[in-house]
């Protein structure tokens, strides 16, 4: 039997030069806010349709790799953000057609961000349970849905943004609150904007860059270390 170098990974059944994919994986971790697929398709010479699924196969991989971060522990701190859409009628809390997004940042150490349907409890809980560490200093916000956080073994603290209380002892979201406004300066400045659909693969990336970026090694060698799979033979 032969083994095919590129089975299981991002490259498995794609014609495009491996150069090319290369290419594409240093420009999306060498630049601050991404690369859009119109700009991956000036600098690869592709087609749009072959720059659009080459991103959306490295945003892919970076995700992998954040997977790989949990369990957070330290001190996290939570939070949502709304993300898109057209904001319709009157009052902070209308939200439209957007999409929400559940984060979870370390301080000092890895972020992780998924789509949520909602902002309640039996919708944000799992995600807890399943990327935090019991014993977990947890800062959030009001929010009804983190009230019995301190049931489930967290060290629980939270600060009232809607009292303009921003910092209560060690407790605050300072950190994720900026990462909710890179990943949107970064979505409008970069992508004008994206579609519900495929929100999860930007926020990954957002996020692996936000992780790994004080990282000694390129984000680029990272990624690469990331591509060994096991492999499938073919006859």
């Amino acid at each position: 039997c032969h083994t095919y170098p590129c089975a299981g990974t991002i490259f498995e059944k794609s014609s495009t030069a491996l150069t090319l994919w290369f290419h594409a994986m240093y420009l999306m971790t060498a630049t601050r806010n991404g690369v859009s697929a119109k700009e991956l398709e000036r600098q690869l010479g592709v087609t749009y349709k072959c720059a659009w699924r080459i991103g959306h196969e490295i945003r892919k991989l970076m995700g992998e790799r954040n997977a790989k971060s949990s369990p957070l522990t330290g001190h996290v701190e939570i939070d949502e953000t709304y993300v898109g859409g057209k904001v319709k009628g009157k009052g902070h809390r209308y939200v439209g057609n957007k999409t929400i997004v559940m984060g979870l940042a370390q301080r000092d150490g890895p972020f992780i961000g998924k789509i949520v349907p909602n902002n309640k409890k039996k919708s944000l809980m799992p995600i807890i349970l399943e990327h935090v560490a019991p014993g977990t200093t947890v800062s959030t916000d009001t929010l009804s849905a983190y009230k019995l956080l301190g049931t489930f073994g967290f060290n629980h603290g939270s600060v009232n943004h809607m009292e303009n209380e921003w910092v209560r002892g060690i407790h605050h979201t300072n950190r994720i609150e900026g990462f909710w406004s890179h990943l949107k300066k970064g979505i409008r400045s970069t992508h004008v904007r994206v579609s519900g659909k495929y929100l999860q693969n930007y926020v990954e990336e957002f996020g692996f860059r936000f992780t790994h970026r004080k990282e000694s090694h390129t984000m680029f060698d990272r990624m690469l270390s990331h591509l060994s799979q096991p492999q499938k033979a073919t006859n």
